[in-house]
């Protein structure tokens, strides 16, 4: 008779860790071996983030990184650790970081056939008031013939193969998904092993009623996206519940755990939205439409479009996001009806 505390033994006998699961469903060894390559990254950085004030690594590095934002130390050490372990896979031809200006292209005897685009720590400036983080991923394959080139990964989300993200809070957990629904690991600690504790991960059939977004925007959206979150917040009989950590990982996990909706809609007068499109709106976007829900860009660049649909022109481009379960993303887009 199985033994169901944590830490017996019994649980071992049958241990459904990450690389069993990928090899068992895909058969495919390069992508076990870029599956085990961005695990291990993120266990690296998973121990970073959790020793970051013993070892120094809370406050700024006095860089910017290229959309903008200002580098933390920590931001500066979980791109450096992506990168050396997907460059060094063998299995990966094109690398695209938000830390990085450029993409970084594998020389040809050192390639494979993936592309992956990454923001290696998501939420980083939460890192010093101990803030739950994460790493967000998407993966291409290769298709064009020849030498890569950036053009091998500004494509369509739809012709993503595999999307993901790693949260690092109470427990570090990978959420994924690679054609094959959505599955849910924890990071087993005393065995460095992510295993699966959930799987075929859906919207709740029952959804919480919980809007995200940062709500000191409200100024800079246009009227049908305010008007959209005030009925959120005026709702009858009882109005939805506020929740916004300020780390997409965090705010999207929830999302896809609880239900709801999480925002972060474009600016009126710009246009455009923050989130970087290749690292950022696609695989949530993925991950959210594998669960059963909807991802929006709102109305963007004149009309209202899925985010999957885009086609980024640069590595760093950028749209709004509106993703979560289809009642309260419906809700939004027809405040633009």
């Amino acid at each position: 008779m199985a033994d169901h505390h944590p830490d017996s033994i019994r649980n071992d006998v049958d241990t459904k860790t990450l690389t069993r699961q990928i090899m068992t469903a895909t058969k495919d060894s390069d992508f076990v071996i870029l599956m085990t390559a961005i695990s291990t990254a993120c266990k690296l950085i998973s121990r970073s983030v959790r020793k970051a004030g013993i070892a120094g690594l809370y406050g700024v590095a006095g860089t910017e990184n290229a959309t903008g934002d200002a580098q933390k130390k920590i931001d500066v050490l979980s791109d450096e650790m992506f990168i050396n372990s997907l460059y060094n896979s063998h299995v990966c031809c094109v690398l695209v970081s938000e830390e990085r200006d450029e993409p970084i292209l594998v020389p040809p005897e050192q390639a494979g056939k993936y592309c992956v685009a990454f923001d290696p720590l998501d939420g980083s400036s939460n890192i010093d008031c101990n803030v739950s983080t994460g790493t967000i991923f998407s993966v291409f394959e290769k298709t064009s013939t020849g030498p890569a080139s950036v053009s091998d990964i500004l494509r369509p989300g739809t012709d993503m193969i595999c999307a993901g993200y790693c949260a690092y809070g109470s427990a570090t957990e990978l959420v994924l998904t690679y054609g094959k629904g959505i599955q849910r690991y924890t990071l087993d600690p005393s065995l460095g092993e992510f295993i699966l504790t959930l799987d075929h991960i859906k919207l709740p059939t029952v959804e919480k009623t919980i809007y995200s977004v940062n709500d000191g925007n409200y100024i800079t959206w246009d009227a049908p996206m305010q008007r959209a979150v005030d009925a959120f917040k005026f709702n009858k009989p009882k109005p939805y519940t506020a929740r916004y950590v300020g780390s997409m990982v965090a705010d999207v996990h929830r999302t896809l755990l609880y239900g709801g909706v999480y925002l972060y809609p474009a600016d009126a007068a710009k246009g455009n939205g923050k989130l970087r499109i290749l690292y950022e709106g696609f695989p949530m976007s993925l991950i959210i439409e594998q669960a059963g829900g909807e991802a929006s860009t709102g109305m963007f660049r004149g009309s209202l479009q899925r985010v999957l649909d885009l086609i980024p022109s640069n590595i760093h481009d950028k749209c709004p996001v509106i993703i979560g379960g289809t009642r309260d993303v419906q809700r939004v887009l027809k405040e633009y009806a």
